[in-house]
């Protein structure tokens, strides 16, 4: 049936195409004659009866195009088609097929041998050029040794070569002419000279030629039963000889014929020349031989042939087994057995003489290939064919046949394809409309869980973030801030979640804010709290400052205001890796006297680094450039906020699609740096319904700066009465006892000492700035009012040490007492922390600054006494401490964040933890053998969630388990457990997906919720820790 459909579905596509071709052909011709464009080009050459005939030859196309068209519909959509040609179509169809498959299986058989023939030429001229190759080096080595010979034997006097010297030279080098049998040398003797040279040798010249004609067998070789050479004009003795052929020492190579022939073309041509074929003497086997012409030293280059006769004092002959050397070369060929070789000399090209090989072959292909072995008189070719036949082309015929049965079978089932179009279309039909129904609900889907996911990450870094503070510490005061922190986060987080649930009401427009009244410091400073660890980890300074115009209490909704600043600040921490980030909150009637910063002038920022103009970022708001927009005498408060970063900015080309949902500023952005790219749509829709506006300005490299307006309600002139929101109002926090001291801030940037400032009189303490230790130390030595504290920004402690030093060394020398030193520095383990070892009475405020912080570290450096609570609960931790101390246990979970918090959850209760960041880690550490007592799995994680690594950790197991019961292992391997299993609990904040019964089917054994509570974990651990 589904063949049915998809044949049916061709068949429409071809259909529409059609209509698409008419379609065209008939709009190109009206617009082309409506342009004048066709009667434009045309007028010159046909005139105006020309034009008219041309527009009614196109009137009569498109016409007789659109009844095509009209009839095509019309008959091939009806069912008359099916009846009335089908019986035509199919013989039609089975011929032209079979014809097709006629022609299909010729072209495949020629392809076939074409490619055969293609082998067996490739093969040939490999082995061609590799005989040619290794022949020309050794003809390159055999011209060296007449050089040689010419150097050292004719050139010295007496001779510094011999026969037993040149014997072993030609065998230590037989390696470099890896074709050559032998090597000798004959040397030039006229008859004047004989008698002289024969008494010098010992031995007198004999002759060729009677051997030629009359051969020996090798055994019954002896040199000396040969008769002597008879007298000529010169002679060509053989004086020096490899081993191998030493028997041919005193031979005259000009008695015999071919040899003879040889020798003189060789030197006067001055190059190598070649014998034909012929018996080697003893071995009795053929082969050629390869001859040299020996020179005189002071021959020249361009000498004649009667000069080079009479300038030559001997000839050097290489011996070439052709035979044997063929078959070697031949054997390092794997499929040398797959082809036959035949070398030929085709010098003479009636009677070629074989050299190699034999004629037996029973395929009647064939190959040549030329040889060029240097002497430009003789030639030789290889010639190559295949051992056996070529084989049945099985795939020609097997491809011919099998497209013959299938157009049969098309041809086959057509007609009750033909019958079912109509069908077909409307099933296709209904099936696109449902398939643009899941989509779209697979989007929405989609939608929901990416804003889920995105939400609930910060605010729950947040809390674990501060639960982890909390538990390491003796909850102090700064203890008790922590504790405000985390549960300020953990009521944001239930926010959020409602939150997630109300984004399809943003789309739809009917979600609706809240109007409570709350503390917009104690706002900022509940974000500050989220930001810090990041902020520090980095080197980034973090910094808020809002003006003393802004309102303490304010009405609207602080949870959609506090998340639209997470998401801006949680982007900036994102992208940032140095600098500042500094959020502002102004009234927009202050805008005109805000001081603003751009790239070309970085001296009055937070961090000293260039920003972007963040007057660019609210250039386009409705609210700066109508009249009327604002409302001085009304009780409206409409803020301007401003998140200024140095981070790496925003790519120009990406900058258009910042605020649209699920969109990235690059496709590495999600790896890199995370995050799903709705946290901006999402502000975006909130500050609209703040009655708002949002907008940005970004220089790539130097950083970006995000504005947006919200209007609010003043408390104190509102007569309505609204409920107070309590999220971590560490502003009312604050001992009263900080009012009336005094402090002394020091600090050379403008920006960094407002903010300094800012938080400081929070506390009701007056604060007084300057930029050097000399004004410093003037200001507190003159009369008035003592100063109670310093506060040194980090920055001038490290640039100016020994100003630092001069400034401690006269604040002692003042009688009017000494004032509490602060640094305040961006981390404790900064470098102007170490910089401070040693300095009594210096005390380190770490940043971001927010009144609560600022108020603890200045309670314990004045000496008031810690207000800390006592814990809670401390029943089950004195249980968990007693089961969990000493037990292993690993803890796999991808977020860095939410590892070191489980880390330090378990480690207050003596577990030793060890942590993994991916699944496959858990599986390598948990695999048997392992020390591990339990292992708590975070369920989503990349790549492998917690369930599939579960499922994996209990195969394993029990493939263990079966291999000890069957004793294919041992239990002594296993650290004596036949029975291998670890608890493994999920780590999960949402309960509701990681039911107990979704845990239970992958092999899990439980699970707990994050953050830890102490009774739901000793819950858990109790049942497997007894």
């Amino acid at each position: 049936m589904r063949l049915l459909h998809v044949f049916g579905f061709g068949l429409k596509v071809g259909h529409l195409l059609w209509m698409l071709c008419c379609w065209v052909a008939s709009m190109v011709s009206m617009n082309w004659f409506i342009n004048g464009e066709f009667k434009a080009a045309k007028a010159s050459l046909l005139g105006a009866s020309g034009n008219k005939m041309w527009f009614k030859f196109w009137d009569k196309i498109s016409s007789h195009s659109f009844k095509i068209h009209h009839e095509y519909y019309q008959y091939v959509g009806s069912k008359r088609f099916s009846k009335a040609w089908w019986r035509k179509l199919l013989p039609s169809w089975l011929i032209g097929w079979v014809l097709a498959s006629v022609v299909i299986f010729c072209c495949m058989s020629s392809q076939a041998a074409e490619k055969r023939k293609e082998t067996l030429a490739s093969m040939c001229d490999e082995r061609a050029r590799m005989l040619q190759d290794q022949f020309n080096v050794s003809m390159n080595h055999i011209q060296a040794i007449s050089i040689l010979i010419s150097t050292f034997h004719h050139g010295k006097n007496p001779s510094a070569i011999d026969q037993s010297t040149f014997a072993r030279y030609a065998e230590r080098t037989a390696f470099e002419r890896p074709l050559t049998s032998g090597v000798a040398y004959a040397v030039r003797v006229l008859h004047s000279e004989r008698e002289q040279f024969e008494k010098q040798r010992g031995w007198s010249i004999k002759r060729m030629d009677t051997l030629e004609q009359n051969p020996v067998h090798k055994d019954d070789y002896n040199p000396d039963l040969l008769e002597s050479s008879p007298v000529q004009e010169e002679y060509a003795p053989v004086i020096f000889a490899q081993d191998i052929v030493s028997h041919v020492v005193s031979i005259d190579m000009l008695s015999g014929k071919e040899d003879s022939k040889n020798v003189l073309r060789a030197r006067k041509s001055g190059k190598g020349v070649l014998t034909s074929p012929f018996r080697l003497l003893k071995t009795n086997r053929l082969g050629v031989i390869l001859t040299f012409a020996v020179y005189k030293r002071d021959l020249p280059s361009n000498a004649t042939p009667n000069e080079r006769i009479k300038a030559t004092n001997g000839y050097l002959g290489g011996v070439f087994d052709i035979e044997s050397l063929v078959e070697k070369l031949l054997q390092q060929l794997a499929s040398k057995q797959t082809i036959l070789v035949n070398v030929l000399d085709t010098t003479n090209r009636s009677y070629p003489i074989s050299m190699y090989g034999s004629n037996a072959s029973d395929d009647g292909l064939e190959h040549v290939s030329h040889l060029n072995f240097g002497d430009p008189f003789r030639k030789h070719e290889m010639r190559c064919r295949f051992k056996q036949k070529p084989p049945w082309p099985w795939l020609a015929i097997t491809t011919s046949i099998g497209i013959l049965v299938i157009a049969s079978l098309v041809g086959h089932i057509f007609h009750a394809t033909v019958n079912r179009i109509a069908k077909v279309e409307d099933d296709c039909n209904k099936m696109m409309e449902l398939k643009r129904q899941a989509e779209a609900a697979d989007v929405a889907k989609s939608q929901f869980l990416a804003t889920v996911s995105h939400e609930i990450r910060t605010p729950m870094n947040g809390v674990l973030g501060m639960l982890h503070m909390l538990m390491d510490t003796d909850l102090d005061v700064t203890q008790l801030d922590y504790v405000r922190t985390a549960q300020a986060s953990g009521k944001a987080l239930v926010a959020l979640i409602n939150e997630v649930l109300d984004q399809a009401k943003i789309e739809s427009g009917k979600l609706e804010l809240e109007e409570v009244q709350f503390d917009l410091r104690a706002v900022l400073d509940d974000v500050l709290s989220l930001f810090s660890g990041k902020s520090q980890d980095k080197g980034v300074e973090l910094a808020v400052y809002i003006s003393d115009q802004v309102p303490e209490m304010l009405i609207g909704d602080p949870g959609r205001f506090r998340q639209i600043i997470i998401n801006l600040m949680g982007n900036s921490i994102k992208f940032t890796q140095k600098g500042h980030i500094l959020v502002t909150v102004h009234l927009v009637e202050e805008v005109d006297s805000i001081e603003v910063e751009t790239e070309s002038s970085s001296k009055n920022t937070l961090s000293g680094f260039p920003v972007a103009d963040r007057r660019q970022s609210w250039k386009g708001f409705r609210t700066f450039s109508q009249e009327g927009s604002m409302h001085p005498f009304s009780d409206s408060i409409n803020l301007i906020v401003s998140v200024e970063d140095t981070g790496e900015g925003i790519p120009l080309e990406a900058q258009s699609r910042v605020f649209t949902p699920f969109m990235q500023v690059g496709p590495s952005i999600s790896r890199t740096h995370g995050g799903t790219g709705i946290g901006l749509s999402i502000s975006k829709c909130l500050v609209n319904l703040m009655k708002g506006e949002i907008g940005f300005v970004s220089i790539p490299k130097i950083g970006s700066t995000f504005t947006f307006t919200a209007v609010f309600t003043s408390s104190f002139s509102s007569s309505k009465k609204y409920k107070s929101q309590k999220i971590n109002n560490q502003s009312n926090f604050v001992s009263t006892e900080f009012h009336g001291m005094r402090a002394l801030v020091m600090d050379p940037r403008p920006v960094r000492a407002k903010v300094a400032k800012y938080h400081i009189q929070r506390l009701g303490i007056h604060v007084e700035i300057v930029s050097k230790w000399k004004q410093g130390l003037s200001i507190i030595s003159k009369g008035g009012s003592a100063k109670n504290m310093v506060l040194i920004e980090q920055e001038v402690w490290d640039k100016d040490l020994r100003g630092s030093a001069h400034f401690l060394d006269n604040l002692d020398k003042i009688n009017r007492g000494t004032p509490k030193l602060f640094l305040l520095s961006n981390s404790i383990r900064s470098s102007g922390a170490n910089n401070t070892s040693g300095v009594r009475n210096l005390t380190i405020i770490p940043k971001p600054l927010r009144a609560s912080m600022l108020a603890a570290s200045l309670q314990r450096a004045m000496g008031v006494e810690n207000k800390g609570n006592a814990y809670n609960g401390e029943l089950p931790r004195a249980s968990l401490q007693n089961l969990l101390i000493g037990r292993k246990i690993l803890i796999v979970d991808d977020n860095n964040v939410n590892l070191k918090v489980a880390a330090g959850a378990l480690k207050k209760y003596g577990a030793d933890v060890v942590t993994a960041a991916r699944g496959i880690e858990a599986i390598e550490l948990l695999t048997p053998p392992h020390q591990f007592d339990a292992c708590f799995m975070d369920i989503q994680m990349p790549e492998m969630d917690g369930f599939e690594a579960t499922r994996r950790i209990r195969e394993i197991e029990q493939d263990i388990n079966n291999r000890i019961h069957f004793g294919e292992l041992s239990v002594e391997a296993y650290n004596n457990v036949s029975n291998c299993h670890v608890a493994i609990l999920a780590m999960t904040a949402d309960v509701i997906q990681a039911t107990q019964e979704e845990c239970i089917r992958c092999g899990m054994d439980g699970y707990v919720s994050k953050p830890f509570e102490a009774e739901q974990l000793y819950r858990e651990v109790s049942r497997f820790f007894q």
